[in-house]
């Protein structure tokens, strides 16, 4: 992990820690095999974008980060069950998640890219998966977009433990295209010979931290130290280090929103907070 700290972000969460409770130890959630947001590295452990984010967060607010790498349909019931104090994997901010936990504003933005195998004909519009078997990381927001679409496309879902599982379905003949977020399968091509990018939907969605309802007080404090980050800089590093590219101007990267949460979701708090650093 390469720490992007100063001395002015340190006063923030100083400041923003002393309003939190006394907690010296967060347990946090992620899927490990999510690359490149968290995946295994040589020698033990994992590392990735939203790896780094977590720990990046514990040291601005001084406390020990936990990052517990697990499947991702596990997640977000771990996180009601009290088995998490929060959720950084990237989960899309979606209405009817908002309706049972609290969300952080956005951090990035997440369109959902397709992926084909290399020797795939080239598609450049969502019919041209129509009929064909779609493989998806079971309990993503892709999973459940792509059952939604299902009867209006006609392709068959299915779901797998991992979205590296969904994309072997694509290499081994499976399944004709994987789904995921446009980072993810990104990362994927490029490492993966066999397969390749194909058509992207735009969303117009954005992935933000859950949190339990009930943890206001937790969820301002973290997202203090996000907004933070997007004001210095440093989000935007995290996101060319790990993506290959720095973030759109006005992408929610680098763009801090006032008030609490993701606006026009339930849960957002427009209490006349306005973003510092």
């Amino acid at each position: 992990m390469r720490t992007i700290l100063s001395s002015l972000a340190f006063g923030t969460a100083l400041a923003v820690a002393g309003a939190a409770s006394a907690q010296d130890k967060y347990t946090v959630a992620l899927d490990g095999t999510f690359a490149p947001h968290a995946m295994p590295k040589l020698g033990g452990g994992i590392e990735g974008f939203n790896v780094d984010l977590a720990n990046m967060i514990g040291e601005r607010l001084g406390v020990e980060m936990d990052i517990v790498a697990t499947q991702f349909s596990g997640i977000l019931p771990g996180l009601q069950a009290g088995t998490y104090d929060f959720v950084v994997a990237p989960t899309t901010i979606t209405e009817e998640r908002a309706e049972n936990v609290l969300f952080s504003e956005g951090y990035l933005n997440t369109d959902y890219m397709f992926v084909v195998a290399n020797d795939a004909p080239e598609i450049d519009s969502i019919e041209g998966f129509a009929d064909k078997t779609i493989a998806v990381n079971k309990g993503s927001v892709y999973d459940s977009w792509a059952r939604d679409m299902a009867e209006e496309m006609g392709w068959t879902v299915e779901s797998y433990g991992t979205n590296s599982d969904a994309v072997e379905a694509v290499v081994s003949g499976r399944a004709f295209a994987n789904v995921a977020g446009n980072t993810v399968s990104a990362w994927a091509a490029q490492k993966n010979p066999n397969i390749k990018p194909s058509f992207t939907y735009t969303t117009g969605r954005v992935w933000g931290m859950p949190f339990r309802e009930g943890d206001e007080e937790l969820r301002a404090t973290v997202e203090s130290v996000i907004e933070c980050m997007k004001i210095d800089g440093t989000m935007a590093e995290l996101h060319e280090e790990w993506f290959g590219f720095a973030p759109a101007e006005d992408s929610a990267a680098v763009t801090p929103v006032a008030g609490f949460g993701e606006p026009g979701y339930e849960g957002y708090v427009d209490d006349g907070h306005e973003p510092s650093c």
